[in-house]
């Protein structure tokens, strides 16, 4: 049974635990390659957002899987990624990849899901999102062996768990997340967002209305995906820095607009990560 003493608050102390200052000696190898994989003719603009939100978190390398409708549009954005047709053969740019991003804008193409999910190894992280959770539950398919990420909101949630938007309290959504095999990292996105790992449960209580916005929850995974690329000591705190971070830079843009768009928050990520990462080395001088 969860009780109140096991729900833990999220502050920006996640940040300062986990952006360090990068060692000089490396390269955009060491910080990840993300393969993301989504966004059909009507939906590209959730795949462009998940690879803006990732490239601006610092990952070293993406690539983008997608509908060729997409293509111009995402380097016109974003020249930094690499882009290749959804509907070839992935099994290269799978095996390579640290981090497995699937679902932003994928619509109903439950085969590259599903070929996908058959490709996915033990030690990669694999992040499931929109698309991806809805095709899980309608057509019940099995999740891999791997180091699993969902992110549902409340209504996908209901989906996968059976459990009602109403019902859905934190003893209810650890009790359903402990029939998944393997068992995932679970950010159920409200207000107050929850963070649900094996045995805790995280609570975010920043962010506001001003971020009800089409687009959020591509930009948030793209995060995640980004954090969980290069730092990784733990996916756990990877994941909670990421979610924090996304609605800390959320409540700075919202001093001055009414509405923060998900692109805004992107574009503020680097300097974000650069203060934290400052910090981080002013307190390795002192020691």
């Amino acid at each position: 049974m969860v009780n109140k003493a096991m729900m833990h608050k999220l502050t920006q102390e996640i940040l300062e635990q986990t952006i360090t200052k990068r060692a000089n000696a490396t390269h955009k190898g060491d910080y990840g390659r993300i393969l993301i994989i989504g966004g059909t003719e009507q939906y590209g603009g959730a795949v462009i957002m998940n690879a803006l939100a990732a490239v601006n978190s610092g990952v070293g390398l993406v690539t983008v899987a997608t509908h060729p409708s997409n293509f111009t549009a995402l380097h016109s954005h974003l020249p930094e990624a690499m882009v290749t047709d959804y509907a070839k053969d992935l099994t290269p740019f799978i095996t390579s990849a640290d981090v497995i991003l699937i679902g932003s804008g994928l619509g109903e193409e439950l085969a590259i899901l599903t070929a996908t999910l058959s490709k996915v190894k033990t030690e990669q992280i694999l992040i499931l999102n929109g698309s991806a959770l809805t095709l899980l539950a309608e057509h019940q398919l099995d999740l891999p062996n791997a180091r699993l990420i969902l992110t549902p909101h409340e209504m996908e949630w209901q989906r996968l768990s059976q459990i009602e938007i109403a019902e859905q309290t934190p003893a209810k959504n650890l009790a359903a997340l402990a029939t998944f095999t393997p068992n995932p990292i679970l950010v159920l996105k409200k207000f107050q967002t929850e963070i649900y790992t094996a045995d805790q449960i995280f609570q975010l209580t920043i962010g506001e209305p001003y971020e009800a916005t089409g687009g959020m929850g591509d930009t948030l995974a793209g995060m995640i995906a980004g954090f969980a690329g290069q730092f990784r000591t733990s996916l756990e705190q990877a994941v909670l820095a990421a979610v924090y971070a996304h609605s800390a830079i959320a409540d700075d843009l919202a001093r001055e607009r009414y509405v923060v768009l998900p692109t805004q928050i992107s574009a503020e990520i680097p300097k974000l990560m650069h203060r934290y990462a400052q910090k981080d080395e002013t307190k390795t001088k002192n020691f």
